[in-house]
């Protein structure tokens, strides 16, 4: 393990990788069911429960063939799965494909994976050829260091608001979500909670208890030092909310597991996702809307990785003093194979997770994280029943701790100058409402190019800086 991790020239050691890449796995495994419900339609559309069990295995399989890119490649922390927003945006690009041809939705799924397919190869020639590189190096450097504080405050966002609960609202047992900050705090405000929630208001509070308890375990045991401190608290939080289900609620956290299915359904991913290209329906959209989707796909998925990867390298303390990363080049490789697999065996865009913060803040320094998670999601092939037991409270628990600390990352802007003072701001209020780290750091790069040129102060040097902005004017007015 030493030689292969370098595990004392990082100042880590196989029991805290270990943990660390426990703690990102429970804190990300949420994407294992998610991902397939919002492809697959819940198992709604023409591929039933067989496309359903497709996307999971191919969610499971890109996910930690990426992660052990990422361990014996590039030698970092950082954890891959299908990224949320892409796979949204993916499922509505089906959609439309089957509204343009009117084929089922199956054989637009397949027609859409080529779109895909093109953007991992996209990425894999723009990674080998140092081109990625040079876009991080665009990224002014005031606009790089507010990226870790910005993605802090998403995390705060999913930890609070969009890490979704889900209660029964309605007497006819349908479901619906609640968000701890509008829903339970406000209705507290509004004077009568348990009136405005109905049957939903004592899981509410459960889940509200269970994430405060877990967030203050998490920071007493790091304030002694103990570098666990992530994942036992989600594990103290898990353990209160199952408790709170049996007692309060009345139901049993693990009913589920007794009816579950063990074993992975193969089969149905070889029938209709693996190596299942539809090129007839990709050319029947025509090549402009074709390309277009492409560069869509590829501007979103660049500037979220790179946001992801430079934010959690800066909390790690891997960044030089020009705010860059070494290896760079092999974490981009790693997350471009990720997303070539993912086309092949049935999923839309992989790319690095946010909540790798996490496992750094668990003390990950070394691929040891990254394949301890990725053998975790491969498991989960065959131990999927487990993982679904995990409340989200507990997960938003370490989301939200890890986002306090990315605070943290504000000391390093200069405050004093405009220039870095804008773009920063912008960033901090755009990546928790828009969800997209992406769009976010397009924003900062605008503004920066706006300040920066008609302050008399623009030069050579961030050339690319200002075409990069344009693109995304571009993007963002012609909505593309």
């Amino acid at each position: 393990m030493e030689k292969l991790f370098k595990l004392k020239e990082n100042g880590t050691s196989v029991r805290t990788e270990i943990i660390a890449g426990l703690t990102t796995f429970m804190t990300m495994a949420y994407i294992i069911a998610l991902n397939p419900n919002i492809l697959a339609g819940y198992g709604a559309t023409d591929g039933g429960m067989q496309l359903w069990n497709a996307v999971f295995l191919a969610t499971c399989l890109a996910s930690g063939i990426a992660m052990i890119c990422m361990a014996f490649i590039a030698n970092k922390p950082f954890c891959l799965a299908p990224g949320m927003g892409l796979n949204s945006f993916f499922a509505v690009v089906v959609g439309q494909i089957v509204v343009l041809t009117g084929a089922t939705y199956v054989a637009s799924f397949q027609a859409a994976l080529i779109i895909v397919l093109c953007e991992g190869v996209v990425f894999v020639i723009l990674t080998l050829v140092n081109i990625r590189e040079k876009i991080i190096d665009a990224i002014p450097y005031g606009v790089r260091m507010g990226i870790s504080p910005a993605i802090g405050l998403m995390l705060l966002n999913i930890g609070f608001g969009s890490n979704i609960f889900i209660a029964t609202f309605n007497e006819d047992g349908t479901t619906n979500q609640f968000f701890v900050m509008r829903d339970f705090f406000g209705s507290l405000t509004a004077g009568h909670a348990a009136d405005m929630m109905g049957a939903a208001y004592p899981t509410m509070v459960l889940s509200v208890v269970t994430l405060f308890v877990g967030l203050f375990v998490i920071i007493l045991l790091a304030h002694r030092g103990v570098k666990a401190s992530v994942i036992i608290g989600m594990l103290v939080a898990s353990v209160i909310y199952w408790i709170g289900e049996a007692v309060f609620l009345g139901t049993d956290p693990f009913a589920g597991l007794a009816t579950a299915s063990w074993l992975p359904a193969f089969g149905d991913m070889f029938e209709l996702t693996l190596f299942k290209f539809n090129p007839a329906g990709f050319l029947e959209l025509g090549w402009f809307t074709a390309i277009t989707l492409i560069i869509t796909f590829c501007l979103i998925d660049m500037f979220d990785t790179i946001g992801t990867l430079v934010g959690t390298a800066a909390r790690a303390d891997m960044l030089d003093e020009n705010g860059k990363m070494p290896q760079m080049k092999e974490a981009l490789l790693s997350d471009s194979i990720g997303t070539v697999v993912g086309a092949c065996t049935g999923t839309s865009t992989v790319t690095t997770f946010v909540e790798s913060a996490s496992g750094v803040e668990a003390g990950g320094r070394t691929g040891l994280t990254a394949l301890t998670c990725g053998i975790m999601f491969l498991l989960c092939m065959f131990i999927a029943p487990i993982a679904a037991v995990i409340p989200a409270a507990a997960t938003s628990s370490a989301l939200v701790y890890v986002g306090i600390l990315m605070l943290s990352g504000l000391k390093n802007i200069d405050f004093t100058e405009l220039e870095q003072t804008v773009p920063v701001a912008l960033m901090l209020i755009a990546m928790p409402i828009s969800g997209s780290i992406g769009h976010a750091i397009g924003l900062g790069l605008i503004a920066f190019s706006v300040i920066n040129i008609f302050t008399g102060k623009a030069s050579k040097q961030y050339a690319l800086t200002y075409v990069l902005a344009l693109i995304f004017l571009v993007k963002f007015f012609l909505a593309v």
